[in-house]
């Protein structure tokens, strides 16, 4: 070593650089023990030593555990402090007499405590020879009791119980179901270069204007998706002008059964007559703020003539029903008009009873009204034709109905595959009615799954737009 603030000598270096060099070989095991175990048997073995008062010696075997099961008495107790030992038995020593002391600097090892020591008392079991049932959470509901002799399950305790939830309604009202799928089965047929005229299965929308709140829908009937045949319906909802000039314009039509092409007609009707509303629409919103129900009857006739006369001029015959609803925007206007021609219905609902207010239809030209006088007689001899006068395509009567909306009415408009059977089945029109009743209109989804609700016998497309009046 170098004296007191000199540098590191020569051999310091040497021995420095033997210890540290990656070169130099081990030096292998430590002379002394080095592992937990052996310091351990090292400390017992110093502790016996200690205690017989002699030198190091083998350390006497442990006590092996008793299988019989000795007395109670035979089992020494659990020292009461660190380092004290219960006497044994028949040694004569004092029971509050305090052990040998330990060896200087050596720490004293506590006793190995017996494994057959004595246990806490194990509870008692029950009568049917089960432990005792764990008592509930806090907050949690007790376990029902189970009745004796009954068959026994898994205990579960400290579980909720709920109620299970009940089964779905049918999808259908009535005493049998109908004779089809309530799904899709087949697909129509695709051309590959009309893939622009495909028809969805299912339209759905909704809107809420003003005081009313519109749900509207078309669905194909269960017929025609088990036969892959394209829906007849046809349903339009837009919105011409923005604000309080805003009106919307619901249109339906449905195409002729045995027409071909019957969703072609269907869907141009309600494109013709939505470009005539749109493009009037100013005049019909200020016709029906004024209430002139006389020109929006005149003017709704002429627009509706045009659309299905370019209908009949391309098949020579009617192909289509049409059916509409023009609805406000502006909350201070509670009137609601309908115009069409063709089959279909139109209800309103109020206080929970269903009622239709279709518009009879106007008699047809050359056809004398009910209850008026005949001026000729009727020999009933049938007039052929005159072969100089060709033969008209009979003509769809044009129906307008002008009504003022009352708070918590719901008006219908739909096609015939909704009108046939609520005008003939009573337990759809209650389950309509309870369902509908309700203070506020139903979601999208809701709306579909109840007008959706199939009746045996009726299985035509189904097309319809409610209002509910705020």
């Amino acid at each position: 070593m170098s004296q007191q603030g000199g540098g590191p000598t020569r051999q310091d270096d040497d021995w420095w650089g033997q210890l540290y060099d990656e070169t130099a070989e081990d030096t292998g095991p430590a002379p002394g023990p080095d592992s937990l175990d052996d310091r351990y048997a090292s400390a017992k073995r110093t502790t016996v030593a200690g205690d017989r008062g002699g030198p190091q010696g083998g350390s006497p075997p442990l006590p092996t555990r008793r299988t019989d099961g000795p007395a109670p008495e035979e089992r020494p107790p659990f020292p009461a402090q660190r380092g004290a030992e219960a006497p044994a038995p028949g040694s004569g020593a004092q029971p509050g007499a305090a052990p040998p002391p330990p060896v200087p600097h050596e720490p004293a090892v506590p006793p190995v405590p017996d494994a057959s020591a004595e246990r806490p008392p194990a509870p008692p079991a029950t009568r049917t020879g089960q432990p005792p049932a764990v008592p509930p959470m806090p907050g949690w509901p007790a376990p029902v009791a189970e009745e004796p002799g009954a068959p026994r399950g898994p205990v579960m305790t400290g579980v909720a119980h709920f109620t299970p939830a009940a089964p779905p309604a049918p999808d259908y009202v009535g005493s049998r179901p109908p004779t089809y799928a309530p799904e899709p089965t087949a697909l129509p047929v695709a051309d590959p270069e009309e893939l622009g005229e495909l028809v969805s299965d299912t339209v759905l929308e909704g809107a809420r204007y003003g005081a009313c709140t519109l749900r509207a829908v078309s669905l194909r009937g269960d017929s025609a998706r088990y036969r892959g045949e394209a829906r007849r319906d046809a349903l339009l909802v837009a919105r011409f002008g923005a604000g309080e000039q805003a009106l919307v314009l619901v249109a339906m039509a449905t195409g002729a059964r045995a027409a071909p092409g019957a969703h072609r007609a269907a869907a141009e009707a309600c494109r013709w007559i939505g470009q005539a509303v749109g493009r009037s629409h100013e005049r019909l919103v200020e016709d029906l703020r004024a209430d002139r129900r006389g020109d929006l009857k005149s003017g709704l006739n002429r627009l509706t003539d045009r659309t299905l006369g370019k209908l009949r001029a391309a098949s020579g015959e009617p192909t289509a029903s049409l059916r509409c609803l023009l609805l406000p925007a502006d909350p201070d206007c509670r009137t609601r008009v309908f115009f069409g021609a063709g089959e279909g219905g139109l209800f309103r609902l109020r206080d929970g009873e269903w009622r239709s207010v279709e518009p009879a239809a106007p008699p047809a030209p050359g056809e004398e009204p009910p209850d008026g006088d005949r001026l000729t007689m009727d020999l009933g001899i049938p007039v052929p034709p005159s072969p100089y006068e060709p033969a008209e395509p009979p003509q769809t009567p044009f129906r307008f109905r002008a009504a003022i909306a009352r708070p918590g009415d719901v008006l219908m408009m739909c096609s015939s595959g909704l009108a046939d059977p609520l005008n003939g089945e009573a337990s759809l029109r209650a389950f309509l009615g309870r369902r509908w009743s309700r203070a506020a209109a139903p979601g999208l989804a809701g709306f579909l799954a109840d007008v959706q609700t199939r009746v045996k016998g009726y299985a035509d497309d189904r097309t319809a737009a409610a209002v509910w009046e705020a």
